[in-house]
């Protein structure tokens, strides 16, 4: 899904057929994020697609609002997506909360949460993640970590495996090549003297700092070289607490 006509070509990190790997990332310990969520998403056209996400309740998932589709599915537990195991809960997504200014036309305000059918079942390989307050804020140069199912490169093929990759915390003039970036909503992400990036396939996943999910994989260039740019969770805290109360 390309949103802006740029020298850089700018790409929302979302897969059309297929996904993969992080580029530069090491395999997870199977059921060491257990917050984790894939999301296979029908579109509006009747294509498959997917993305990640993760859980923030037993009946909430948080990932980017360009992951929406006419429906969705939310695979908790799962390490290797095309191998089902005992570990998986399958849940039917019933409503889709999209940031009310998220227009799918513009970068900004990529965000949404989905509400499951049923509660999760908290397990070993199933479980939430805590989210920022929104006095919170990220110490440029902190290395945090990314985790998802995107691809390995840009003309890699696809894998299947569960993989993170360490990203550093940038100063937000590290991300001024993306003319929409706004540094009190967004996270600029990623070392450019570094190949280790999200890619495609990784949208909605978690930026997880110390414990704590801080931002959401967003887009970055479609050469994959870093920085990126993710959404900041705690510019969101409470209009996230307002669906989460009123739901």
């Amino acid at each position: 899904m390309y949103l802006l006509s740029l020298l850089l070509p700018v790409f929302l990190l979302l897969p059309r057929a297929e996904a993969g790997e992080i580029i530069g990332g090491n395999e997870c310990t199977p059921h060491s994020r257990p917050y984790m969520a894939y999301l296979e998403i029908v579109t509006p056209e009747g294509h498959l697609i997917s993305c990640g996400g993760f859980l923030i309740r037993r009946n909430f998932v948080l990932t980017a609002a360009h992951c929406s589709g006419s429906s969705i599915t939310a695979i908790l537990g799962a390490h290797n997506i095309k191998e089902k195991q005992d570990t998986w809960q399958m849940h039917k997504v019933i409503k889709q909360f999209p940031h009310p200014k998220y227009n799918g036309f513009t970068v900004q305000n990529d965000i949404m949460l989905l509400k499951l059918k049923d509660k999760a079942n908290l397990t070993l390989a199933v479980g939430t993640l805590p989210i920022p307050s929104q006095s919170n804020s990220d110490p440029v140069g902190r290395v945090c970590r990314v985790t998802g199912w995107g691809r390995t490169g840009v003309m890699e093929p696809s894998s299947d495996i569960l993989r993170e990759v360490k990203q550093r915390l940038m100063d937000p003039q590290a991300c001024k090549r993306y003319p929409d970036f706004d540094p009190k909503s967004q996270l600029c992400v990623g070392n450019p003297k570094k190949i280790n990036s999200a890619y495609k396939g990784d949208s909605g996943g978690p930026l997880l700092c110390a414990g704590v999910a801080q931002g959401i994989v967003s887009y970055g260039r479609g050469d994959a070289k870093p920085p990126a740019v993710f959404t900041r969770i705690s510019y969101f805290r409470s209009w996230i607490n307002k669906v989460l109360k009123e739901n």
